[in-house]
C-alpha cells in the first residue's frame, strides 16, 4: 500500500515544493541531516527489498566522493587538521563538505520520491489546462525513462533468442549494441509521435475541451496541505528572523541550541517525516485488517 500515492495532486505537489525549497536553500546542517534521513526513509517505503540496496551502492559512494572533493581542492577555513602537498585540509571545509553532500544526495532522493508518486496523468493533470504543451512534453519525458528501461530489456531478449549476442567478440558486441541503440531510437521516435498525434486526435490543448479526473480533494488532502504549508512556514519565519542561520567560513559559528533553531528542526523534521508516517501508518492499518480475515 502506498498512502502518499493517494494523496491529491495539488498537496502531494505543494509538499515536495515545500521540502525541496527547504532542502536546497537552507544550508543548516541539521536541516540538511533531516532532510536526508526523510527521503531515505520515504523512498525505502517506496521501493523496498533489493531495488533500494541496489541504489545505495551507487549514493554512498557518490556522498563519500563529494564529501571528500571538497576539503581536497577548498583549503578556506581557519581550523587545518592535517597538511597534504603543502596545502592545509581544514575542519570547516571537511564539513561543509559532508554538508554538501547531504544536500545533494538528499534532493537525489526527494527526486526519485516523486518521480514514484507523480505519474504523467497527474502532472497533466495539474498543468494541462495552464501550459498543456510543455505539459505534455514533461509529461512524455518522465514516463520515457521507464518505458525505454523496459524496451530495451524486450529487445535485448528478443537479440539474444536470435543468436545476436552468442559471440564473445567485442566487436561482434559492439555491432549488437549499436544495432539495439538504433532499434531504441527509431522506436522511440515512433512512440513520441504516436503519442503527439493520439492526443491532437483527442482535442488535447483546444479551448473549452473538457477534462475528465479521477482525483478527488478530501478532507485529508485539505489537512495534510494545511499541516505542509504551516510546517514550511514555520522553518521559512524563524530562518528569516535568524533561527536558522550557520556558517562553515571562515570560522563554524551559527544558532544552533536557541529555543527558535530548536523549533525549527521539530516543523522540519515533522514535514520531511511526514510521508514515511503515512506510509507507516497504511501499512500498520494494511497488516491489522489482514490479520483479521
Amino acid at each position: 500500500m502506498r498512502a502518499f500515492q493517494n494523496i491529491h495532486p495539488v498537496t502531494a505537489f505543494i509538499y515536495f515544493v515545500c521540502v525541496l525549497l527547504i532542502a536546497m536553500f537552507i544550508g543548516h546542517p541539521i536541516i540538511l541531516a533531516e532532510s536526508l534521513v526523510g527521503a531515505v526513509l520515504f523512498c525505502l517505503m517506496l521501493e523496498c527489498g533489493k531495488g533500494f540496496l541496489k541504489n545505495m551502492a551507487f549514493y554512498i559512494p557518490l556522498f563519500l566522493l563529494v564529501s571528500l572533493t571538497n576539503p581536497l581542492f577548498s583549503h578556506n577555513g581557519m581550523t587545518p587538521l592535517f597538511f597534504m602537498n603543502g596545502n592545509p585540509v581544514t575542519l570547516e571545509a571537511v564539513l561543509y563538505g559532508v554538508a554538501i553532500s547531504a544536500m545533494l544526495v538528499g534532493v537525489i532522493y526527494w527526486f526519485k520520491c516523486y518521480s514514484f508518486i507523480f505519474t504523467s496523468d497527474k502532472f497533466l493533470y495539474l498543468f494541462g489546462k495552464i501550459i498543456p504543451k510543455l505539459s505534455l512534453i514533461l509529461s512524455m519525458a518522465l514516463r520515457f525513462i521507464p518505458m525505454f528501461q523496459a524496451q530495451i530489456k524486450r529487445v535485448n531478449k528478443t537479440q539474444k533468442a536470435m543468436g545476436l549476442y552468442t559471440s564473445k567478440s567485442l566487436v561482434d558486441r559492439f555491432r549488437s549494441a549499436t544495432r539495439v541503440f538504433y532499434v531504441m531510437i527509431q522506436w522511440s521516435l515512433e512512440n513520441a509521435v504516436e503519442t503527439g498525434n493520439s492526443m491532437r486526435a483527442r482535442g488535447y490543448g483546444l479551448k473549452g475541451r473538457t477534462h475528465f479526473s479521477l482525483f478527488r480533494f478530501t478532507a485529508r488532502d485539505g489537512t495534510l496541505l494545511g499541516l505542509s504549508v504551516m510546517l514550511a512556514a514555520a522553518v521559512l519565519i524563524g530562518k528569516a528572523l535568524g533561527g536558522a542561520h550557520f556558517a562553515f567560513y571562515p570560522r563554524i559559528a551559527g544558532n544552533v541550541t536557541t529555543p527558535l533553531s530548536i523549533i525549527i528542526y521539530i516543523a522540519f523534521g515533522g514535514l520531511s517525516l511526514l510521508p514515511f508516517i503515512l506510509e507507516s501508518e497504511e501499512n500498520l492499518k494494511w497488516k491489522y485488517l489482514v490479520s483479521k480475515i
